[in-house]
Formats: structure tokens, sequence, C-alpha cells
């Protein structure tokens, strides 16, 4: 006997879901139809509106492909005031954002609001007055499946949720995706943290720090969305290929505001044509080079030869020279900046002249003293004893001059060390100069300290395990009044300056007081293949905690010695590519070349790391150097023993190899016709 269809709980789903993006349709079409025209003042207010309303538009699209909501909770009952969320036989569907029908009732609750966070948190130990949670499962976009937690039965709740386990696991091509219907209770008490407090996140591959991260923008833009509106919110990768890896998730969970850059995006001050030397981008890259660009700043303040006079009508009021030193000493130890104490400086030299003329009897008011600090002889004065610095030309000056440098970096610097940062052959203007990356953050330093970087509500720094003390710098100047997410893994350092350890990194962001937290469980990558690229973390990160992959398919993993030369490494390909998903051909930067001209010949279609893969070309050609944070769900790596020897030592080399191995979510095929690292054992 059939079930009738209005007792088939998934035909009932599928009519809430039909019904919600109906909901969903008529918000949008209430935004499209707002008349504006009787409540804008003026045009300016007019764009603003205008541009507000396109982005809820945009806010409010529905993606075909993209469930409406993934889940359910039916809540026991409220008893008291701190139950008052979950009343009695309140029903909740958790989605990715909020939609209700045209009576303002809800039909969807964004998972980030308080009512959802049971969803993540609810455990048969601490059912958190949850009787049922509901995790549904999609096909495209349409409901193909359901299932069901009793969390008042113990039993039944400590099963594993099938669903869950293939969301984690589903193949992917394309960008990266959210995660908001995958969640763990660990990963979600770090994205709800609270705004106030900075959080730094040590996890290894496949523990979803980076998603953390972005899911972490997502609930404080809910949570503190008009202060955020405000103070503005930035997402820092390591390079373009990530960036765009990553640039779909925030605008899935209809936060279209973050802006995403790189370190070198925020100090592009002068374009960047050069490249430094390992051992001089470690000196650059020091924190002790804050202190000698400081001391080479300041140095143009000298103190005054004489006194001035200042002229106004027939009367002549001097100022003593002692008076003017008096001055400069305040401004000196107040320890503001540069720029701010130059500016200062005239107002205070008048206000000295306004002193004299009451008591002359005058009664000069606020616009004699901006005359008077206009006047010719004060900014004569000024441009002597605090003259204007560009932070530019201070730094050719530094990497140009020996004299200079060894005079403002003496007893910081070693001889060595000055010697490592001076050009071989001075450039003769800003414009000319080849200036390196590590060229344009001393810049970006001098730069703040002439004038104040504006700072930001939130910053997320991912990969962060690769910057310099400078870089650091760079990034706190930009949340010195607000919070800074930090996600990265110390086994993943690949530059010659990769940090060391988390809290000597807070204290060059400038931020000591934040909590580390660590992930360990992974989700993503396979048994076999953590495994396998874990025994090399005691030569690369000795007592950093392994990744222990909690996935239930142990994956794809082999290891084959093959031929010379790109047979072995195209059949590879061929064989993965076979399977369902995204395929990525990861190679030592110099042998890339060879594998692209192979792949060519063989007519086997691939991209590139900054390139979105489609269903018809699902491999992408990595270089060693650009896979960090990427992820594919099959791998092919090239002669690891070549990863290695592309770095400028072993160290690096190996953390290099630790991450192309690691970027496997379902299976790895390791490819090489010499040797393996003895490290691999």
């Amino acid at each position: 006997m059939s079930t009738p269809v209005h007792d088939d709980p998934l035909s009932r789903e599928r009519g809430h879901l039909a019904a919600s993006r109906s909901a969903l349709r008529a918000m949008r079409e209430d935004v499209e139809t707002l008349d504006i025209s009787d409540v804008t003042a003026n045009w300016v207010n007019a764009a603003v509106l205008e541009r507000q309303i396109e982005d809820r538009i945009k806010a409010l699209a529905d993606l075909s492909e993209t469930p409406l909501f993934f889940g359910r909770l039916d809540y026991l009952h409220a008893p008291g005031a701190e139950r008052a969320e979950g009343a009695e036989g309140e029903r909740f569907y958790v989605g990715r954002r909020h939609v209700h029908d045209a009576d303002g009732d809800p039909m969807v609750i964004d998972w980030r609001a308080p009512v959802s966070q049971p969803f993540y948190r609810a455990s048969k130990n601490d059912p958190l007055d949850v009787s049922l949670r509901r995790r549904f499962g999609y096909t495209g976009g349409d409901l193909t499946a359901y299932e069901d937690e009793h969390l008042s039965d113990p039993a039944e709740a400590a099963a594993t949720s099938k669903l869950l386990q293939q969301e984690i696991e589903r193949p992917r091509v394309g960008p990266m995706r959210d995660i908001v219907a995958t969640i763990q209770p660990e990963q979600d008490e770090i994205v709800r943290a609270g705004l106030t407090g900075s959080v730094c996140v040590q996890g290894g591959p496949g523990t979803g720090k980076t998603a953390v991260g972005l899911h972490r923008v997502a609930y404080l833009l809910y949570a503190h969305r008009e202060r955020l509106a405000r103070t503005g919110t930035l997402v820092i990768g390591p390079n373009r290929s990530f960036l765009h890896y990553i640039e779909q998730v925030l605008p899935a969970l209809g936060e279209l505001t973050v802006r995403q850059a790189t370190v070198e995006d925020l100090v592009g001050h002068v374009e960047v044509r050069g490249a430094d030397e390992a051992a001089t981008a470690v000196v650059k890259g020091d924190a002790r080079m804050a202190e000698v660009l400081r001391r080479a700043l300041y140095a143009h303040v000298s103190p005054p030869a004489e006194g001035i006079v200042v002229v106004r009508g027939s009367r002549r009021w001097r100022v003593a020279a002692y008076e003017l030193e008096e001055i400069v000493r305040e401004l000196l130890a107040r320890d503001i900046r540069y720029g701010a104490a130059r500016e200062a400086l005239p107002q205070r030299i008048a206000h000295l002249v306004l002193v004299q003329m009451e008591r002359a009897g005058e009664a000069p008011d606020d616009r004699v003293q901006n005359a008077v600090a206009r006047n010719t002889a004060v900014k004569a004065a000024v441009k002597e004893i605090w003259p204007p610095v560009d932070p530019a030309k201070l730094v050719l000056r530094l990497l140009s001059d020996a004299d200079f440098l060894a005079e403002h970096a003496a007893g910081v610097l070693s001889e060595d060390e000055q010697k490592a940062v001076l050009w071989v052959k001075p450039a003769r203007s800003v414009k000319s100069a080849r200036w390196s990356p590590a060229d344009a953050v001393l810049i970006d330093e001098a730069t703040d300290l002439v004038e104040r970087t504006h700072s930001l509500g939130h910053v997320v720094l991912d990969e962060a395990q690769d910057l310099s003390p400078m870089q650091y710098r760079a990034v706190g100047r930009r949340c010195t009044t607000g919070s800074a997410t930090v996600l990265g893994d110390l086994a993943q350092g690949t530059t010659p300056w990769a940090t060391r350890s988390w809290a000597e990194a807070l204290g060059h962001l400038g931020k000591g007081e934040a909590v580390v937290e660590e992930l360990t469980a992974g989700f993503r990558v396979p048994t076999d293949v953590i495994a396998y690229a874990s025994r090399l973390l005691p030569h690369i990160a000795p007592g950093l905690t392994p990744v222990a992959s909690i996935r239930e398919n142990p994956g794809f993993f082999d290891v084959r010695t093959t031929p010379a030369g790109t047979a072995g490494v195209l059949a590879a390909c061929g064989e993965l590519l076979s399977r369902e998903g995204s395929v990525g051909l990861i190679a030592a930067d110099a042998r890339v070349p060879e594998l692209a001209a192979a792949l060519d010949a063989a007519g086997v279609g691939y991209v590139g790391p900054g390139e979105e893969t489609t269903h018809a070309t699902r491999l992408t050609l990595v270089p060693a150097s650009l896979a960090k944070g990427l992820e594919y769900d099959y791998v092919v790596l090239d002669e690891p023993r070549a990863v290695v020897d592309g770095e400028p030592d072993e160290r690096t080399g190996l953390r290099r190899l630790y991450v192309a191995l690691t970027r496997a979510v379902s299976g790895l095929i390791v490819t090489h016709a010499t040797e393996l690292p003895a490290q691999l054992g």
C-alpha cells in the first residue's frame, strides 16, 4: 500500500523548499519594486541608496545549485526565559540566509542566528533542548534525502551522520564552497567567537581553517553589521590564485562587501619589479628594520639654530630658540606620527605668539592663531626644523647610501646584515628603482611612521605562517583598533622567514593577547594520504600534533616508480580523470613547462591555478609554489625530490613537499623516477 503524499516526510520537505523559494522570490521582487524617488534628499543619498538596494537584490539571489536550507531543528519546550529562542513545539529550518513569508513569519532561519546554533552544537550529552535534528541531502538543487537524529535517544544520537560524511567528501569542480551544512562543534566555537577578541587558528591540512575564517567573517557581519559597515572587513590571502579559489564563499552566504587582497596589494605604494636573494629578504623582513626606519626618519628633525620673528602689521613678535627647542622636545616625547607632529608645530609656535599678544593687551582669536601659523617666517622655521619626508625616498636612501644606513643601523644590524640590504647598484630615483616585495613593506612601514594607517574593524589573515615580521606589522596596523582572525599551519611555512611560533607572530601583529586554537581533526584529507605526509612532520615541525583524519572513506593512495619523462605522469592523470571530481597535477616549478608541453601534445585540456575548472576541463596544472591553500578531489604529485630541491634549503623544500602531498581530498598518486626524499621513509 502506497503512502499518501501528505504523509510522506520527503514530499512535505520538498513542499517547504518550494514554498521557501517562492517566498525568497517575493522578497527579492519587493526590493526590486522599491520607489526611492520621494525618500532621498539629493542625488548623493539617492546613489548610496540605489547601491544598497542593488546589494540587497544580489544577496537575495536564489542559487539553483545551492540548497536554500540544509537542516531542521525541532525543539522540545521552553520552560524558562533562557529557552525563549526555542519555544514549545517550534520548528526551524536552518539555511544560508533568512527567508520569511508574506506575514513576516520565518520559513528559513539564517545559520548565524542564535536559534540555529544548536544545529552545530547539540549532542547526545547536551541536546540543548532539541528533540530532533534533521539533515537534508541534495542532488544539485533538488532535495533527495533526509536523515534524522533523535537527540533524546542516546543510542540513535551517537550514530555517525551519513549525509554529513557524504557532504564533506562530495567531489567538487570549481572554486571553494561554503561549509555551513558541515560546521563541526569545535569549528563553530571559533566561528562565533566575539568581535572584540582576536583568534589564531593552528590547523593542519584538511581541518577547515580557511573555511572557518571565512565563515567567521560572515558571522561577525551578521552579529555586528552596523559597526563593521562603518569600519570595514578584509580577507588577506597569500596570492591571487588562492583569492580566486575562495572568492565565491562569502557571496554565497549573502556577504558582498568584504574586500579581499594580498599583502602585496596592501603595501602597493610603488611598482615591484625586482626580487631579493633569500638572505637579503630575511634581513629586510626582520622587525629590527622598523627601528632603523624610525631612527632614519626622526634624524631629519633638527634643533632650531636661532629664534624667529613674526611680523604682524607694525608689531614684531619674537619666539626664542630655547622656546622652539622645548616645543620640539615635547612633540618628540609624545610619540605621535611624524606628519602629525609636523602639522602641530606651527600651531604651537603660533600659540606662543598669541600669549605675547594677550600680555600686550590684544585679544586675538583662533583666526589670528591660524594666520600666525601660516606666516612666512613660521613656515620657513617649520621646514628647517621638521622638514617633510617622502617615505619611498627615505627607504631609497637607506638602501643606496652605506653611510646613511650605517649611521641609523648602528647597534641594530650587523655590518654583514647592512651589506646584505644595500643595493649593489643604487637607483637614481623612486620611479627607476627596481623595488622588491620586501622593499615595498619597508616603504609601508615608513609611510605609517609619517601618517597613521587606517584601521579596519576585522581582518582575516590566511596562510599566515609564511609572513615575515615586517609583513605581520603591515597587516597589524590595518587592525590596530579592530580584531583579527589569524589562520595557518606552522608545518606549511615555506619561506626562509616563516614564523617559528604563533606567540612570536602575534606579537609582531600587535595581537599578543589573541587566543590560539588548534584544529587537529582532518575532514578533507584521506587517512592514508595524511599518514604518509605526516612522516615529514618530525623534520619540519617537531612537536606539532599530526592531523587525525576522521573520514570513513580511506581514499585512494599510491606511490609509483615511473620511467624518466612524462609518460607515467600522463597515465596517472588519465586514470584519475576517469573518476568524478577535480584533478590537480602538482609539480616543482621548474618541471611545469615540460609537463605543460606533454599535456598539450597529448591533447589533455588543463587550466592554471588561477583559472576556474569546468566539467569539461577538470585538470589543473599547479606549480608547487602556488599549491598552498588549494584543494582537489584527486592529485598527481610529480617527482617529490624535485619539489624539495626547488627550494633554497632542505627544510623549506620538505615543507613545500608536505603542502603538495596534502592537497588531495579523495586520492593521491605520487610518481617518481628519481629517488624519494629519505624523510618519507
